[in-house]
């Protein structure tokens, strides 16, 4: 028995018990846990390999947001074919918007490559446009001139005239003045502008002198029709005037223009040939101006970064562009998205440029002061 029980212990001791160091069959606890946690790192890094790295995540933005920096880029290389070229450069500081969007959609896929493609975008457009949003006013001015495209339309032209007589402009160009409204306009304007002339559609009102007015032909007649019109029928639509403004500084040119509208068609796209015609002739006609101090005031229906506007562009320069706070945009009056009432010089310095209160036109009107 003794024997027997002894013997039994030592067989008992050879085997450890259960719970104290074994694992599945009979394999110790130890290099269990350790064959578990190897397989569990290389499931991790097996996860972690397939999973992309911030590098190759969000191609599918950082492709749009290189295309949108190559098309602000290079947006005069686009056909013009159908008005494409001269709509998408309409509203071209608009396609900055993209941006945020953009960066906040390669923000929540946290795409390295995302964010450096939107370098492009940002800087082409604060290229084109950053000069703008800066006030770039100063102090000064030897004359007031303003320009307001009153509407056909306009239910309330002699409120109109009031406010417009308000803003203490020296020099006043009015634009698409109908045959019926021209009376209230120069009977509300009588008191503050001694001066005025009006041809057609388009009028100037102002305190200082004036002198050797005539029409601008801009076109607006073309075709094989258009020689045998006679003058007086062409002149009761003219749409351009040209006249001298007796200054102590001597004479000022001013011209005063309303260019051919646009129009967007679903088959032919958008449409410009009347504008564009007329932008060619106005460039013309500025072109052949002696007198070295010019000021265009016009409804020209197109932002001053459209090619269509190259003839005028290259010889006069913008008063909001070089002196203004913004973009100045004008139309339409209630949410404007592009600036296409401009004040254009030559000749003369622009010391600031703004955008004058609404009036019952769907045109804002605008004004600058300008300085020998």
């Amino acid at each position: 028995m003794q024997s027997d029980t002894a013997e039994a212990g030592r067989d008992g001791a050879d085997r450890p018990e259960a719970g104290a160091g074994a694992g599945r069959a009979g394999i110790p606890r130890d290099a269990d846990a350790d064959a578990w946690t190897w397989r569990a790192g290389i499931r991790g890094a097996v996860r972690a390999a397939s999973r992309p790295g911030p590098w190759k995540r969000g191609r599918l933005l950082a492709a749009p947001a290189l295309l949108l920096g190559l098309l602000m880029l290079l947006h005069a290389q686009i056909t013009d074919r159908g008005g494409l070229g001269s709509l998408v450069e309409t509203f071209l500081p608009w396609f900055g918007l993209f941006v945020p969007v953009l960066l906040a959609g390669a923000l929540w896929r946290r795409s390295a490559s995302a964010v450096v493609a939107l370098l492009l975008p940002v800087v082409v457009w604060l290229n084109l446009f950053g000069g703008l949003l800066g006030d770039k006013s100063h102090p000064g001015g030897d004359l007031t001139v303003a320009e307001h495209n009153v509407g056909d339309a306009n239910a309330d032209p002699a409120g109109t005239a009031r406010g417009l007589a308000d803003s203490g402009a020296d020099v006043l160009a009015l634009v698409e003045l109908t045959e019926q409204a021209r009376g209230t306009y120069e009977k509300e304007l009588a008191t503050a502008y001694p001066y005025h002339t009006v041809l057609g559609t388009v009028g100037l009102w102002s305190k200082l002198p004036l002198s050797g007015t005539r029409p601008v032909d801009i076109k607006m007649d073309y075709g094989p029709l258009a020689e045998t019109k006679p003058a007086d029928v062409k002149l009761a639509y003219n749409r351009a005037l040209r006249t001298t403004v007796a200054t102590d500084q001597g004479p000022l040119a001013v011209y005063v223009a309303h260019l051919g509208s646009v129009r967007v068609f679903p088959r032919n796209g958008f449409w410009t040939d009347s504008r564009d015609r007329g932008a060619t002739a106005l460039g013309e006609a500025l072109a052949a101006e002696r007198n070295k101090r010019v000021v265009l005031l016009g409804d020209l229906n197109g932002t001053m970064d459209d090619r269509a506007f190259a003839g005028i562009t290259s010889q006069l320069r913008s008063a909001q562009d070089e002196a203004g706070n913004g973009f100045g945009f004008t139309w339409p009056a209630k949410f404007p998205v592009a600036r296409i009432d401009q004040i254009l010089v030559r000749g003369v310095k622009p010391d600031s440029s703004w955008v004058l209160p609404a009036t019952g036109s769907d045109h804002l009107p605008v004004a600058a002061r300008i300085s020998w």
